[in-house]
Formats: structure tokens, C-alpha cells, sequence
């Protein structure tokens, strides 16, 4: 089993940057496709960008191309989310999440889950 564990959430103004990272522990994150969603107060969980095994493809949601992007070091054990131009829009809780199938966008694909990190934009 894998375990997940994200940080680097915080409060920002619009136009700021963050850098989410989510950690692996328990077994290698190597084996995994990884993901990162969003969940704002009252909406539902969606996909934001994921990331193959090797880190060769990548998938973003619209919102996010141009803007965030996904890598991943392996030696590591990390996965990482890099957010720039944020806006207030971008305010939700931060997931990581890792399917040992394939990179998808379908919250049900993912087995394993992190606690979460809070990213609050302000304007």
C-alpha cells in the first residue's frame, strides 16, 4: 500500500504562485500514475492535471493549461504541482490521488487519496 501526503497549500494573492508537493511513503511511487484535483467549499472534486509513470505524459484540465503544471521525481518519491497567474477561482482544497491503471480524470480511477492541502487566493 501507498500512502500520500500533500503540502505547500497557503493563502496568496491573485497573480502569486505555489508549489504543491505530495509525498509517497509505504512503497515507491514509481508503479503509479498520479494526479492532482481540487475540491472548492460546496462543488464538487475535480481533475486538475495528471502524470504518467515515467513522467512523459501529461493531461491538464482547461483551466489549468498555461498556467499549473505537474512533474514528478521519482527518486524522490514526489509529486509536484507548480501554480502560477493563481486567481480567487483557484481557492480549494488540493488532492493528490494515485491509479496504478492509467492517468484519467475520473475520480473513481484513483485508489489511493491524500489528506488534502488549502490554497486560498485572495484579491
Amino acid at each position: 500500500q501507498v500512502q500520500l501526503a500533500e503540502s505547500g497549500g497557503g493563502l496568496v494573492q491573485t497573480g502569486d504562485s505555489l508549489r504543491l508537493s505530495c509525498a509517497g511513503s509505504g512503497r515507491t511511487l514509481v508503479w503509479y500514475n498520479l494526479a492532482w484535483f481540487r475540491q472548492a467549499p460546496g462543488k464538487e472534486r475535480e481533475f486538475v492535471a495528471g502524470i504518467n509513470r515515467s513522467g512523459g505524459t501529461t493531461d491538464y484540465a482547461y483551466f489549468a493549461k498555461g498556467r499549473f503544471t505537474i512533474s514528478r521525481d521519482n527518486a524522490r518519491n514526489t509529486v509536484f504541482l507548480q501554480m502560477n497567474s493563481l486567481k480567487p477561482e483557484d481557492t480549494a482544497v488540493y488532492y493528490c490521488a494515485a491509479n496504478s491503471e492509467f492517468i484519467s480524470a475520473t475520480i473513481t480511477d484513483y485508489l489511493h487519496w491524500g489528506q488534502g492541502t488549502q490554497v486560498t487566493v485572495s484579491s
